[in-house]
């Protein structure tokens, strides 16, 4: 199988970056993702649209003025993908948040399970 992890990633980070409201955040996310897609960090385990949504909202609450982006370069085989990532402050350019994850790509383009890891979080 072969899969675009460019592409894959780029609505990945638009589903991440989707914060003009509820109703493009959930076209972003339905893009980006399966609905059974399944999420796990060290601080959250939501599965399916609704809940993906919900968290991403979460993170724009918490970080108001910042986005996520791709850091380095991806790396992935068959369907699954590994990529670094850092939250980015639009004021400043300081990125205080920074992981990587790994996902599955499904052969549509869409992500059907990520594995998320923080390296860098304020106070920690």
């Amino acid at each position: 199988m072969s899969v675009d992890f460019r592409t894959a990633l780029q609505h990945y980070f638009a589903a991440w970056n989707a914060s003009t409201g509820p109703d493009d955040l959930a076209k972003a996310v339905a893009v980006a993702f399966t609905e059974d897609v399944a999420y796990t960090d060290p601080g959250t385990e939501v599965r399916g649209h609704a809940e993906v949504a919900e968290m991403i909202a979460g993170a724009h609450a918490q970080f108001p003025g910042f986005e996520f982006r791709l850091h380095g370069e991806p790396d992935g085989h068959h369907d699954i993908v590994r990529f670094g990532w850092e939250l980015v402050s639009l004021a400043d350019g300081s990125a205080p948040v920074a992981g990587f994850d790994v996902a599955t790509v499904e052969e549509d383009g869409r992500v059907s399970s990520v594995k998320g890891f923080l390296d860098r979080v304020p106070g920690a």
